[in-house]
């Protein structure tokens, strides 16, 4: 802190907040208080937790991020006034016009959906055009599309309490929560690199991965009818799967941007698209750094894994179909980074092998649920 005569000065950073930063600031926390004030007296100690810190988070990143500080308070303040208007009646919400598309859950993850795949175009039109104008404009829509995709899981969150106390759960339960949550984590993920880096061309490789996940997710909601909210199979009635499933997408986020890095790094090997993407060493330090992150929250993911088997079927290990793949996708990432770590190797075997894995990690998340049964059957399409 800076001394000043009768007292001390703010830090720096304080002193660049206005005010409009500090009454952002009090709206989510008020908005925060007056969701607990509907409902937390239904939510355990972690569901409170999440609450304040998930407002403690976008607080921050408003800082940081001007246009979140108007985009995010204005659409949680209307998806929650959606909500609550018919607080306990969801089934009367749902024949609203105006609640069923503009305030429900719903609409925000349709608007996380458009919004990734129009930032998708947006980089690979910047990537085509050498434009930093249109790959800045995509990190902003990609941006707004995480937002909205965690205004969406928070408000499915609210709406699962609203059906019944004994029907609300954190919204990870099912193949249409969680690939919301792998969207918002990958792209996450993908911008932090971005903003390290200072290079946005990457998106144009990474942000298809993030459209194919939301293809398969308007696949699974129109086409299977599949995004109502159901009661938790008593599998899942656990305070493990609030920390072995977000820990499990971490990884596979990870997993995802690493392989999508391996392409864009064949491609520079081979000569193409080389003056208009990162070096390579640029692209293999992000490919390695991804698999690390994943590896790590993948290993976290498969011990908790382990210690909820024990709990729910009384051991830790089964060799159901599922635990056997997810030992699979441990085993290779752990042996990618052998490879790299311990006997030096690089270039594009790494890369192959990056692309490769993430078609394994593929089958042990989606693969095993369509092809194979278990003790994870609840989990199948």
């Amino acid at each position: 802190m800076e001394a000043i005569q009768g007292g001390y000065r703010r830090p720096a950073f304080f002193r660049g907040l206005s005010g409009f930063d500090w009454v952002y600031s009090a709206a989510l926390v008020a908005g925060s208080v007056y969701a607990y004030s509907l409902y937390g007296s239904d939510m355990d100690a972690y569901e409170q937790g999440i609450l304040f810190l998930t407002a403690a988070s976008f607080i921050g990143l408003g800082w940081f991020w001007k246009p979140i500080r108007v985009l995010l308070p204005v659409v949680a303040a209307l998806s929650l006034f959606g909500v609550s208007q018919y607080h306990g009646e969801l089934a009367r919400a749902g024949q609203s016009f105006w609640l069923k598309y503009l305030f429900a859950s719903q609409s925000a993850i349709m608007w996380m959906s458009a919004l990734f795949v129009m930032a998708t175009a947006g980089y690979w039109l910047g990537l085509a055009t050498r434009s930093d104008f249109a790959n800045r404009v995509s990190a902003g829509i990609t941006w707004s599309a995480a937002a909205m995709g965690l205004i969406g899981l928070m408000v499915r969150w609210y709406e699962s309490y609203l059906i019944g106390a004994d029907v609300g759960h954190i919204p990870l339960s099912n193949l249409y929560e969680v690939f919301i949550l792998f969207s918002i984590i990958t792209a996450l993920l993908y911008l932090y690199y971005e903003q390290y880096y200072q290079n946005r061309q990457l998106g144009a490789f990474v942000l298809p991965v993030i459209s194919a996940a939301v293809a398969f997710l308007l696949w699974y909601t129109f086409g299977r009818e599949a995004h109502h909210i159901q009661p938790l199979v008593p599998a899942l009635q656990s305070y493990w799967m609030k920390i072995h499933v977000p820990a499990n997408f971490v990884g596979y986020g990870a997993f995802a941007l690493a392989a999508m890095v391996g392409v864009a790094y064949l491609l520079v090997h081979k000569g193409l698209l080389a003056s208009r993407l990162p070096a390579l060493e640029v692209l293999d330090d992000v490919m390695y750094k991804a698999i690390a992150i994943g590896f790590a929250f993948f290993t976290i993911a498969t011990i908790l894994g382990a210690m909820w088997a024990a709990e729910a079927w009384g051991g830790y290990w089964s060799w159901d179909p599922k635990e056997t793949w997810a030992l699979i996708v441990w085993l290779n990432y752990a042996a990618w980074l052998h490879m790299r770590l311990v006997k030096g190797l690089r270039g594009a075997l790494l890369a192959w092998w990056a692309v490769v894995g993430l078609v394994v990690t593929a089958f042990a998340f989606l693969g095993v649920n369509m092809f194979l049964s278990g003790l994870h059957s609840y989990g199948t399409l």
